[in-house]
């Protein structure tokens, strides 16, 4: 079934147009492109974006593994490394405190018709992917390469089932969303 649309260049745009808009649609509907949602969140006040991100992790982890047992998908993993996570944590940390948006937000507050998102924000965007891009070879084996995972997945790392990861894990999340009800943030 995806194979097909996997084919046809054109297709795979217009769903990713569609996807986009709905993805927009609903991080607006969400409240979390709100820059004072944000930095809500950011002060430890209001966590609707955590609700929203456990949320879509919750449906995300079961949609894909729902797909990949059904082998509708394949996975196209690679491993990682503290480098790289450091690095990528940094930097979005960094643009996410002082703008007070991530990129997905930047780009569904655009859309909302937010300025400071569209020129800090996706200029911003445009101005690091740039830099990052000049500076990758030189920081690729120097620093994003440093401390390189031994596997791709948690399931490989603990040698557990595929399936069995995903109910833990989305149990726990479910238990994050009980907690802050509990908590009543």
């Amino acid at each position: 079934m995806f194979t097909k649309c996997h084919a046809n260049e054109r297709l795979q745009l217009i769903l990713g147009l569609l996807i986009g808009i709905g993805f927009g649609f609903f991080l607006q509907k969400g409240g979390v492109t709100s820059y004072d949602t944000i930095i809500g969140q950011l002060l430890l006040t209001d966590f609707t974006v955590v609700k929203v991100m456990v949320s879509a992790m919750i449906v995300g982890m079961i949609g894909i593994h729902v797909m990949k047992s059904l082998n509708l998908i394949e996975f196209h993993t690679f491993k990682g490394s503290i480098g790289s996570s450091v690095i990528g944590g940094l930097l979005f940390g960094i643009g996410f405190g002082l703008l007070g948006y991530c990129p997905g937000t930047v780009a569904g507050a655009i859309g909302q018709g937010q300025m400071d998102a569209l020129f800090g924000g996706a200029v911003g965007i445009l101005i690091g992917t740039g830099l990052f891009a000049h500076f990758y070879p030189a920081i690729n084996d120097k620093i994003l390469s440093i401390g390189q995972f031994p596997v791709e997945t948690i399931p490989e790392l603990i040698h557990l089932p595929r399936w069995i990861v995903v109910l833990v894990f989305v149990a726990g999340l479910f238990g994050v969303l009980w907690f802050l009800q509990i908590l009543g943030l």
